[in-house]
């Protein structure tokens, strides 16, 4: 019989991220630094108040869009944070999760053909997404000299007659760097002499350290021609409840929110309940968070450059991203082999893209027991 898959499924290889652990997963004593999940579980009163929905019998469909509570909750939030103003009713989808937000926006947007210009290094699913909408991505590298900010130079030499839009992650997964505003600035120029789209996944915008997020959309003229995409995954522990969202204009949104519809039709109620909660009453959580993941952050980067794996300092996310080509070992090597004598799990670099080559992403939601556990046995390693 004739293959039944579909050619831009079968181009698309399995999550580099997922390989290492699921082989972790079944050994003894690992410590792994692999998956990008916060240790902490959710804050107790974001639990209770997802209990507390159950318990009212809150279990049926929600509209397509998201609770009311949650859209008006959201939009106050995100002009509060960046004085960007989305309407509740018409420019905010509740989705399941960030990762549904990205695939929506793009089949929303991307036809055969299109290409999007995507950064790398960057979260695994990035180009896949473009593929899956039917376009192209075009990859531009960023490197660790300009600490894996893109500029919009580089941008420029990329952009093409067929260029629809550009796709943008910050603060970064794999590498943690976070964009300054002068960079964005530049991205924006990029945008706007193109007549391009921007996508802009901010799902790590709360977890950052000593620097300030800037929101893309809030930036003198990119509201309308941006899709933010964010969620509440990293930023309060949420990972398991599922809940993100995207905002843009009305046409765009409304774009978005028909294939939602289709393909999902609500997020999680429930979920949405918790979320509510985050926003109203979350803040003191977030904040012990990052102060966690700050320490934890300052340790790992000392431990990694004292051992001897240079290690730029990362601004944003849970991630370090150090320098593993003084061993004369590749990636996936690295990691291979690290695993099986020290049983500490990470993630190859190039995972995220071919310029992650000789890099690995470490990351530090784990116990600070576990960090200086791991740090030992990557020193024992790497000597």
């Amino acid at each position: 019989m004739k293959t039944t898959l579909a050619q831009r499924v079968l181009t698309i290889p399995p999550s580099g991220i997922r390989r290492f652990f699921d082989i972790a997963a079944t050994m003894k004593d690992v410590i792994s630094l692999s998956i990008g999940e916060p240790d902490f579980v959710t804050p107790e009163r974001i639990r209770r108040a997802g209990i507390a929905s159950i318990e009212r019998g809150e279990t049926k469909y929600t509209s397509n869009s998201g609770t009311v509570e949650l859209r008006r909750a959201l939009s106050d939030h995100l002009f509060w944070r960046y004085r960007v103003h989305y309407d509740s009713e018409k420019e905010l989808l509740i989705t399941v999760g960030v990762s549904e937000a990205l695939l929506c926006a793009m089949l929303a947007t991307i036809e055969p053909g299109d290409e999007v210009i995507v950064p790398e290094p960057s979260f695994v699913a990035y180009q896949p997404s473009v593929v899956f909408a039917g376009g192209t991505p075009v990859v531009v590298e960023t490197r660790v000299e300009n600490q894996f900010q893109v500029t919009g130079e580089s941008i420029e030499r990329a952009v093409t007659p067929k260029t629809k839009g550009i796709l943008i992650g910050y603060p970064n997964n794999p590498t943690g760097a976070v964009m300054s505003r002068g960079r964005l600035l530049e991205v924006a120029q990029v945008a706007e002499k193109h007549d391009l789209l921007v996508f802009s996944d901010e799902i790590y915008d709360r977890l950052v350290y000593g620097v300030e997020h800037v929101c893309f959309s809030a930036l003198p003229g990119m509201r309308d021609r941006t899709i933010l995409l964010g969620g509440f995954s990293k930023d309060y522990a949420m990972t398991g409840w599922r809940i993100g969202y995207a905002c843009g204009n009305p046409e765009v949104l409304g774009a978005i929110r028909k294939i939602h519809q289709y393909i999902i039709m609500s997020a999680p109620t429930m979920g949405q309940a918790c979320a509510l909660e985050a926003l109203l009453h979350g803040e003191a959580d977030v904040q012990n968070m990052v102060r966690l993941y700050d320490e934890r952050r300052r340790l790992i980067v000392s431990g990694l450059n004292r051992i001897g794996l240079p290690t730029f300092e990362p601004h944003g996310a849970f991630y370090a991203f150090p320098d593993i080509r003084r061993t004369g070992l590749r990636s996936e090597t690295f990691c291979e082999k690290l695993l099986d004598s020290e049983r500490v799990a990470v993630v190859p670099g190039n995972a995220f893209g071919a310029c992650g080559e000789g890099f690995v992403r470490i990351c530090y939601a784990a116990s600070m027991e576990e960090i200086e556990e791991a740090l030992s046995r990557i020193e024992r390693f790497v000597k």
